[in-house]
């Protein structure tokens, strides 16, 4: 039996921890046993998603003649631009060193998850001489489909944003998000409420609730089981993390029917076409985090909620065509195990 080992062995909520979860449950299903411990050989390959400390150990499955594929996100970025305190400040700058090393001096192949995540890779951190591939993410389209039960809210439209967590310097996705809801409520006449799924303080809760001008609805951490039925009791997803190098939460809107509207940063051009959605220009500099131009995305947005089956009907079939699960795990076990006796 063939056995290919991951690491690291995260847990808790995040791109990471989804996307272990789906590759593990693919792999399983084609009777490959997956395992999480370095010292749980004999195995044929080794996929790092993204960084780990257990820089030894790769390099004695280095040694052996292991194949080690790294998969890489985005790099850690926003503690360079904004004050996240010394703790996150040196998190995230750890990470980047791990992760850059890791892909310089042991991986015998790279996946990036997005041609975006690539050329921001090669572009700080140069061209390294593994081979190289692009996988977008995928998602299970019979879990994450626009069948069945869901809650829309009559009499207004819901804007929907889903992240793991809205701290720690991520804080302008939310502030973008609730901008956005009141442009549309209030310059475009339709109205609007806004929810929020991830983790946000209770201090952001209780200053946002204090000012915004639609209705704020706060659904905290979720387990994924509930992601569809909350996509599916959307009206229109907002993607506000700035440059994602591929989320799992707009190809799994975009699986239940529900269009993204997005600034173009990141990805998200190569994952929404337009008629799928409407991804605006940024209108200045989001490198800078300066403030991007909420009433052009907000004009794209109001003629999308004006006339939503045609999005919808796209967005599912988008999915159906690029962002299908199977297809992600063959793709990532071509890599991991071509000509691996």
């Amino acid at each position: 039996m063939k056995h290919i080992c991951l690491i690291p062995n995260v847990s808790g909520t995040g791109g990471m921890v989804s996307f272990r979860h789906k590759l593990s449950a693919g792999l399983a299903k084609r009777g490959i046993e997956v395992s999480y411990d370095l010292e749980d050989e004999p195995y044929q390959a080794v996929l790092i998603i993204g960084g780990t400390r257990q820089l030894s150990a790769l390099w004695r499955a280095k040694r052996k003649g292991i194949r080690l594929v790294q998969r890489l996100d985005g790099i850690n970025w926003i503690q360079r631009k904004r004050r996240t305190g010394l703790r996150h400040f040196l998190r995230a700058e750890l990470g980047n060193l791990l992760q850059s090393s890791i892909r310089r001096r042991l991986a015998g192949r790279i996946v990036y998850q997005s041609a975006f995540a690539r050329n921001w890779w090669e572009d700080w951190y140069g061209i390294v001489p593994a081979p190289a591939v692009m996988i977008h993410n995928g998602v299970d389209l019979d879990t994450y489909t626009p069948e069945g039960p869901h809650e829309r809210p009559q009499g207004r439209f819901r804007l929907l944003v889903v992240e793991g967590s809205l701290g720690g310097g991520y804080e302008t996705g939310l502030e973008n998000a609730v901008s956005l809801a009141e442009e549309l409520n209030f310059k475009h006449k339709i109205p609007m409420e806004l929810m929020v799924v991830g983790k946000v303080s209770p201090a952001q809760e209780a200053w946002w609730n204090s000012r915004s001008r639609v209705p704020l609805l706060w659904a905290g951490t979720l387990e994924r089981e509930a992601i569809p039925g909350i996509d599916r009791s959307a009206h229109l997803f907002f993607a506000a993390d700035l440059h994602p190098a591929c989320p799992n939460s707009v190809i799994e809107a975009l699986a239940c029917g529900l269009p993204v509207a997005a600034f173009d940063t990141g990805a998200l051009r190569e994952l929404v076409p337009p008629q799928a959605g409407c991804i605006a220009p940024y209108g200045s500099d989001p490198w800078k985090l300066e403030k991007p131009d909420i009433p052009g995305l907000a004009d794209m947005a109001a003629r999308a909620l004006m006339n939503l089956t045609p999005y919808r009907l796209a967005a599912r079939a988008h999915a159906g065509q690029s962002f299908d699960l199977d297809n992600m795990v063959e793709k990532y076990l071509h890599v991991l195990l071509e000509a691996v006796e």
